[in-house]
């Protein structure tokens, strides 16, 4: 058997896999975190969008009803943290775009005796925490989504 020195045992290759595995693991270990935490978000920001789409396609159907149309927004993202939606604005203007009014307060009179349309306009707000505080990234994020549609006079 060969007897081996200290220097030889400086040189060997016994266990480098070991450490190299312990360097790299808490580096991977926080890229996949990080994939996680981008990922969640990612997916609440389309929730809060997608929110936001269904009030105002209820609204379509339904201009005068604020009331459905937050509960649709909110029925369409259950899963989202702290959603908020907004009251749902509803303005009136001709088919063609002319005679705007807020708020539809007063119809507006259109040519050829065309009805006015609403346009309504549903705002969603979901707040995000992410897993662990990342540096530079505050903490909650705020998305927030806009729906706007026409749709004719109830």
């Amino acid at each position: 058997m060969k007897k081996r020195n200290r220097g030889d045992l400086l040189r060997g290759e016994h266990g480098a896999s070991l450490v190299e595995t312990a360097i790299l693991l808490p580096l991977f270990m926080l890229l996949l975190l990080g994939a996680v935490d981008y990922g969640r978000a990612f997916y609440l920001g389309i929730e809060v969008a997608g929110a936001a789409h269904a009030g105002a396609i209820y609204g379509s159907r339904n201009p005068t009803d604020t009331a459905g149309m937050k509960a649709a927004a909110q029925d369409d993202a259950q899963d989202v943290p702290n959603l908020t939606v907004a009251t749902p604005t509803s303005d009136c203007e001709c088919p063609d775009g002319s005679n705007y009014t807020t708020g539809c307060t007063t119809n507006p009179t259109c040519a050829n005796g065309l009805s006015p349309v609403y346009r309504l306009k549903v705002t969603v707000t979901g707040n995000y925490t992410p897993l662990i505080p990342w540096p530079g990234i505050p903490s909650p994020i705020s998305f927030t989504s806009s729906a706007s549609m026409r749709s004719a006079g109830s």
